[in-house]
């Protein structure tokens, strides 16, 4: 117990340290956890830790954050995707395959020998990538779709390659394997451990033909899909009724364990079935339950995958071929980068987006690590080049938050000023112009449209922009950030410039341009959060909307309705909120300095002190002597 205690307390404190202070210095939480684990690899070592042991357990993660992926896909979606899930995911595959292969004959392998390390190293890491994405909040960007469909490939073709690779075994690493084998189980017979009888009872297919095999696969697949279509309401229904949030949390984790364990049991990928399961219940009423149950341990799982990547680095066999493996790593990133942008460019995924797709997947994966595993046991791969395959993977997986730093502070910066002449030519100029065509500004293009107004829509989703004109409506590819764009959008002659963009950082930097320059244009900022309205009105912003602040004062309206205050006096209370918090948001903004973060702004602090107090009590006398002058509509609730 003692011994379990200390290895977990080393593994936490660890990422507990190391994760943010390289989120603090923007190298992302991916990188953080790697280093940590590089940190405890010597006193891993000291205390003789199996770390492969603790990777398998640990990849679990891997198979939670699929299910959860799969959570946020409707089947429609799914089928949307199958151009570039096929395009993309099969090409990228396939061409990095006979590339990688092509090369390592070069190098004097085996045809056989070849093709495993192609498809080996063809495979990206899902658990990197998309935690990555996420983090950066480039999940939903074109280039972040288009990656999650490559994953999404490479993650169903490991299923055909772990039936291929037992076909590639070479006869003379089968000898050794055979003798090596049985020297294993003569040592394991002694100690009675009979590990290999077990494993073969613990299978579903052993010992079944190809087409068996595929009938027991497809059944399985068909039971997931089942479960998941017909009888998880019920029984989630059922453990409702319990009221008890751990029973939910249980059900929950003994679902996703069930599904994953039944893959493995008619050997397919856990995660593959997972997502599947997730797929199937993506319009169900149960999840966001389940995902806010499942994400801590998806979070602390993949924590501790990376980990186990950094401390499994073999320092003594790097040392001694550092130029080779760091020669095969680079050159596995380049290699695979240009086939991505290569395809990205074939299936029309532009800009800075097709630059984020190939960085992003350009590193092996962690199911390189079970596949050289498989094909070692199979006698495919010599152990000493697996040995050196197994660092390559890791050593590239290691520099992929790096590819992702990179991509931000050069590649894209850069590449949107080459892409100044792939906007779109803007033919007609409006009186309005609309930066940003999505939930926020697609709202107000089809109210000011209503209304009969000329507008100009500009967005850098050319997914998102193409979908929009299969509707009719009149929008242009390009940066809306950009002075030129501006220019050419009609700014100098238009009355109106909405700000609906989503980034912060973009929408202030935006404000400040066009009141520098552009001084007549009324200028109307979707501002992220409270703060972000004090950096708008620094930038000389006047009319400045706050992201969900309305609705949050229609569900406050709707709260008091829904005690038993009428109507009308509900709507007056609010208002009598609103036009507090408005007054003071306006005396708070002189106090505010952008250059100051707003903790270590005594001035605002102070401000602050001041005036929350006599606010706060005008503000619940007003709304007394509301109540006041209309009663509780319903007396029981009063």
């Amino acid at each position: 117990m003692t011994d379990f205690l200390l290895l977990a307390f080393v593994f936490l404190i660890a990422g507990v340290i190391s994760v943010p202070i390289a989120t603090r210095f923007g190298l992302g939480s991916v990188l953080g956890y790697l280093i940590a684990g590089i940190l405890i690899s010597p006193i891993l070592a000291v205390f003789n830790v199996d770390v492969i042991s603790i990777q398998h357990f640990a990849e679990f993660g891997v198979v939670m954050m699929l299910f959860l992926v799969g959570l946020e896909l409707e089947p429609k979606l799914l089928w949307s995707m199958r151009a570039r899930l096929l395009g993309l995911g099969g090409g990228q595959v396939g061409l990095t395959t006979l590339a990688v292969m092509g090369i390592a004959m070069l190098f004097g392998l085996q045809w056989s020998v070849a093709l495993a390390v192609g498809l080996v190293l063809a495979l990206s890491s899902t658990a990197i990538v998309l935690q990555t994405l996420n983090e950066k909040g480039l999940m939903k960007s074109d280039g972040g779709q288009s990656s999650f469909s490559v994953l999404l490939f490479q993650d169903i073709a490991v299923i055909p390659m772990l039936a291929l690779v037992p076909l590639l075994a070479l006869p003379e690493l089968a000898d050794v394997a055979a003798h090596g084998a049985d020297a294993a189980h003569g040592t394991d017979a002694a100690h009675g451990d009979g590990h290999d009888d077990h494993g073969e009872a613990m299978s579903l297919v052993a010992g079944l033909n190809g087409w068996q095999t595929a009938l027991v696969n497809l059944a399985a697949i068909a039971a997931v899909i089942g479960i998941g279509s017909f009888l998880t309401r019920p029984i989630f229904r059922f453990i409702a009724s319990a009221n008890l949030r751990e029973l939910f949390t249980a059900t929950a984790l003994m679902m996703v364990v069930g599904i994953a364990l039944l893959m493995s049991l008619v050997g397919l990928s856990p995660a593959l079935g997972t997502f599947l399961a997730g797929v199937v219940l993506a319009n169900s009423e149960y999840r966001h339950e389940l995902e806010s149950d499942i994400d801590p341990f998806k979070g602390l799982l993949l924590g501790l995958f990376f980990m186990t990547v950094g401390a499994g680095i073999n320092f003594g066999l790097l040392g001694e071929n550092l130029l080779l493996i760091l020669g095969l790593t680079l050159g596995l990133i380049a290699i695979k980068a240009a086939v991505l942008l290569i395809l990205g460019f074939v299936f029309g995924v532009r800009g800075t987006d097709r630059w984020l797709m190939a960085l992003g997947l350009a590193q092996a994966g962690e199911f390189g690590f079970v596949l050289l595993s498989f094909t070692v046991a199979n006698a495919v791969i010599p152990p000493a080049l697996a040995d050196q395959l197994l660092l390559v993977v890791a050593l590239s997986m290691l520099l992929t938050p790096a590819l992702f730093i990179f991509y931000d502070r050069v590649i894209a910066p850069r590449a949107l000023e080459d892409a100044q002449g792939a906007a779109d030519e803007i033919e007609e100029q409006g009186q309005v112009i609309i930066a940003g065509a999505g939930r926020v500004g697609g709202i107000v293009r089809r109210i000011l449209s209503a209304a009969g107004y000329k507008l100009t829509v500009v967005d850098y989703n050319a997914k998102h922009l193409e979908n929009m004109r299969q509707f009719g409506a009149r929008v242009y590819y390009g940066d809306a950030t950009r002075p030129d764009l501006l220019h050419a959008a009609g700014l100098h002659d238009a009355r109106i410039l909405v700000i609906a963009i989503d980034d912060e950082d973009k929408i202030t930097g935006l404000v400040h341009y066009v009141r520098q320059n552009y001084p007549d244009v009324h200028v109307i900022a979707r501002a992220i959060n409270r703060h972000h309205v004090y950096a708008l009105w620094a930038a000389g912003c006047r009319d400045i909307i706050r992201d969900t602040y309305d609705s949050s004062l229609r569900i406050g309206r709707s709260a008091l309705e829904a005690m038993g205050i009428a109507a009308h006096a509900a709507d007056q209370m609010v208002q009598a909120f609103n036009a507090a918090d408005r007054a003071s948001m306006i005396e708070l903004a002189d106090a505010y300095d952008p250059a100051i973060p707003v903790m270590e702004n005594a001035a605002y602090v102070a401000r602050v002190r001041e005036i929350i107090g006599p606010r706060e009590a005008a503000l619940h006398k007003e709304m007394m002597d509301i109540l006041d002058s209309a009663p509780i509509a319903d007396p029981a609730k009063g």
